[in-house]
Formats: structure tokens, sequence, C-alpha cells
């Protein structure tokens, strides 16, 4: 096929379908000459299926913890061939994976659904979050990578799984215990499942959970968290999102929340590991919740 004949994708197009924020594929672009788009009739960035398929290789691995800088000049094969995911997980849960991977590429959505809500059942929503769906998420996403999945059968699981955990969260009593906790991610982030697993282990611990959705701007986050009396705001961070953009976020977002009002940060991304933002408290495991409220509540004497 000719040059000319080959699909190009504009800016938000490669957005949706990678997950990377147009900010990080045009700051990527600026530091590490990848990607390069062509230009439009229109002087639009333009960008070939093969720069697309390349992105979203690194966005998984950027997701499980390298680093942008290091892995950005490898080649399409040598990105795909740095992960095993087979080879790094136990044997029960690589037993336990194996029948939804089979039902994700044979499109049986309700049969999905049902294993998804059986599993939760039979092990508890705390456990199957932490032990079955952390590991799973991780599975699924490198199955893409390695070209197990398209990307149209992990959209089908996402969405599934998601379904699933709403209606878990929704059946959990509540109890209304303090702290309140605002839920949210910045514009740009579109980290919804790591949301919804720290709200499910909130809502275990009896917290009162307010959820945004993602990509709410800062001013809001700050007005929302006035009128619902929050006492935490709890945001998540996927491991692709620009690193110094979330420091930003979260510095901003505490110089304008009062000082009473606690902010708790989770996700892969390496700003919560690199160095402290003051007053900001990172979650870089679900098993931490619990533990991170109850030292809230003892430090009030609840």
């Amino acid at each position: 096929m000719d040059t000319m004949q080959q699909p190009r994708f504009s800016i938000g197009a490669v957005e949706r379908d990678t997950g990377l924020s147009k900010d990080t594929l045009r700051v990527w672009e600026k530091r590490y000459g990848f990607p390069q788009p062509e230009r439009d009739e229109n002087g639009e960035r333009a960008y070939s299926a093969e720069q697309v398929e390349k992105l979203r290789v690194i966005k998984r691995l950027v997701d499980r913890g390298h680093r942008p800088s290091k892995i950005i000049g490898a080649s399409l094969d040598a990105l795909r061939e740095m992960v095993d995911p087979v080879a790094t997980m136990p044997d029960p849960v690589v037993e336990a994976l194996q029948p939804i991977l089979a039902l994700v590429r044979a499109h049986r959505v309700a049969e999905l659904r049902q294993h998804l809500h059986q599993a939760m059942i039979s092990q508890g929503l705390a456990s199957f979050l932490v032990d079955t769906v952390a590991p799973m998420n991780g599975a699924v996403g490198d199955a893409w990578m390695r070209g197990q999945l398209e990307i149209f059968e992990e959209h089908l699981y996402t969405e599934t799984l998601q379904g699933v955990l709403r209606n878990a969260i929704a059946s959990i009593p509540q109890h209304n215990r303090p702290p309140r906790i605002l839920m949210t991610t910045v514009p740009n982030e579109q980290h919804v499942l790591g949301l919804l697993m720290a709200e499910g282990m909130f809502a275990l611990e009896g917290a009162t959970t307010i959820s945004l959705g993602t990509q709410t701007p800062i001013w809001d986050i700050v007005q929302a968290s006035a009128a619902q009396k929050a006492d935490v705001v709890a945001l998540s961070f996927s491991g692709a999102f620009p690193a110094n953009i979330a420091a930003d976020a979260l510095e901003e977002l505490r110089d304008q929340l009062p000082a009473e009002v606690a902010i708790w940060a989770g996700g892969a991304n390496p700003a919560l590991k690199r160095r402290p933002i003051e007053g900001v408290a990172p979650l870089a495991d679900l098993r931490l919740i619990p533990v991170t409220l109850a030292v809230w509540r003892a430090s009030r004497g609840l």
C-alpha cells in the first residue's frame, strides 16, 4: 500500500485509543523524539497506525512502572518482549485468570460478567480487588500488548468489570462513618478502574465516598470538596500520566484546599514515589487503605 493511502489518526483519536493525554503526546514528541507525527492539510498532527500501536504498548509498560525515557526508543518487537506476564505470576493466579481471558477472547459478555461476579462473591470484595482484579488488569493489558487480545476485547473486559464493581459498591451497606472522601482524577487522567477499586476498599471500611468520576478540573475539585464537606480528597494517577503534571496538580490542589482536608493519592504514577509532596499521602497499594483510614480516625479520636 502506498504511504499516502495508509490511515492517519488525529491527536484526539490517539488520545482515545491509547489512554495517553494530548499533553503527554506533545511532551514525548518534544522530549524524546517519539512519536513523530506528520501534518495534515490543516497543519494538524497526523499519526500513523504503527506509531499508535507502539504508543499503546508503551502505555502498558509505563503503567507497570517503566519510565518512558528508558523504553520509548526501543522497537515495537523489543517492547513486546519486555513483559512475560505468566512468568511473573504465581501458579494459582495464572490458573484463575485463564477462564477470564478465554471468555474475553470468545466475546461471551454475559458469561464473563457472571464469572467475575461469582469470583467476587466467593472471595469477598476486598480479596477480589487485591488478589484477582489487580493482577487481572495487568494480565489483560499484557495479553493485548503481546498481540493475544484485540483492543476492542480489552475494552469489553474493562467495561464489564466496571459494571461488576459498580454494582458491588452499590450493594455495600452505607454506614456514613467518617471520613467523607471525595474521589476523582485531574483533567486528562482517565484512570477509572483505579478509582473504582479504591472506592470499593473505602466503602468496605465504612467510609462515606462521593465520586465525581474522572477528569475534574482543580478548582471544581475544591468547590466540590467544600460543597460536600469532604474530609479527604482521593485522587488516582496511572503510570502513563506525566509525573510532572501529576506533581503540579497535587501541589496546586494542596494550596487551594483547606489544611484540614487531607489529600490521598493512589496509582502507579512515578510522582507518588519520587519526592514526598507536603500534605499529600501516597497510597501505592490498595492494602494500605484500611491502615490509612484507621490512622486518620485514630488521629481524630474516632
